[in-house]
């Protein structure tokens, strides 16, 4: 793929590399190692319901917010005034949405909830570890779609051993991130933003993550998300891990640190256009590598 090319719900830009991305897999092997000690170790001293809940948040270095540069005409005042009433548009945006989802689905989230108790033993949420806005801990909640206390890597593929019966139907249809609309509701994450990485991931590229996507707070649709809906689909379920990493996060990466960069209430606006189309019409959407737009993609 050349310049100017797109990324797909099924993932990776067809016949491409990845730009930026590692020449050997010497580094990943470490970390796979290291991931499947702190898996080892971890479970025997926590009560998570899911593999990917067991890592712990690395000490983070701070991000600051950018700050308007101030100048004798009063411009830098200005631009300031602005960046707060964008920041209290999105926050009021985030507030109205979350608000109005929480109360429209709570009905269909207490059956979810009470189907998960009853299909296999565990609670119904867990909380996930992830980095968040200003390298903050996250601690993201989903309904649980693993068998309790089950140990493994932290991505899963569609064919994932570790599923529950509903869990499996829960991750196709993505009915287990409704909880973080709670997430979105107190102020942790937004409605539209960067997908919040796991701790190891970050630790791979720590300029990009808090020197660029960490300024803005996380998201549960976004840019990357779109593009890469089906991404427990492509996986290989050879090494899941590897794979990951070489290929599918320096895309990822690219597009929120994207929309990071350009953010605005267009943008939000569209993304979520976009997502509820994908919902609706249970349609890809492909994301154009460099301006962002959004598309149905070819079937």
């Amino acid at each position: 793929m050349g310049r100017g090319g797109t990324y797909g719900a099924f993932g990776e830009a067809a016949g491409a590399g990845s730009p930026g991305a590692p020449s050997s897999l010497t580094g990943y092997r470490h970390l796979d190692h290291r991931l499947s000690e702190s898996m080892t170790v971890t479970s025997t001293t926590t009560t998570s319901s899911e593999a990917e809940s067991t890592f712990l948040v690395a000490a983070a270095p701070a991000v600051e917010e950018p700050r308007a540069r101030g100048s004798v005409d009063g411009t830098g005042t200005l631009v300031a005034a602005g960046r707060a009433l964008d920041r209290a548009a999105k926050r009021s945006l985030d507030l109205v949405v979350s608000g109005v989802l929480l109360l429209g689905l709570l009905p269909l989230m207490l059956v979810v909830a009470a189907l998960v108790k009853l299909d296999s033993p565990g609670p119904a949420f867990y909380r996930c570890q992830r980095i968040g806005y200003r390298g903050r801990a996250l601690r993201m909640l989903k309904f649980r779609k693993m068998h309790d206390a089950a140990a493994g890597g932290p991505l899963t593929t569609a064919e994932d051993d570790r599923f529950t019966r509903l869990g499996r139907v829960l991750a196709k249809y993505k009915l287990d991130e409704l909880p973080q609309l709670w997430n979105v509701f107190k102020g942790d994450m937004s409605i539209v933003g960067p997908r919040p990485e796991d701790p190891h991931f970050v630790r791979c590229h720590p300029a990009e993550f808090y020197g660029e996507i960490l300024t803005v707070k996380p998201g549960i649709i976004g840019l990357s998300q779109i593009a890469f809906a089906e991404e427990n689909r492509i996986l290989d379920r050879e090494d899941s891990l590897a794979h990951y990493l070489e290929r599918i996060l320096p895309q990822k990466m690219a597009l929120d640190r994207m929309y990071a960069a350009r953010r605005t209430m267009s943008l939000d606006l569209r993304v979520i256009f976009w997502a509820s189309v994908a919902v609706l019409l249970r349609r890809p959407i492909a994301v154009h590598r460099s301006s962002g737009a959004m598309n149905l993609r070819g079937r």
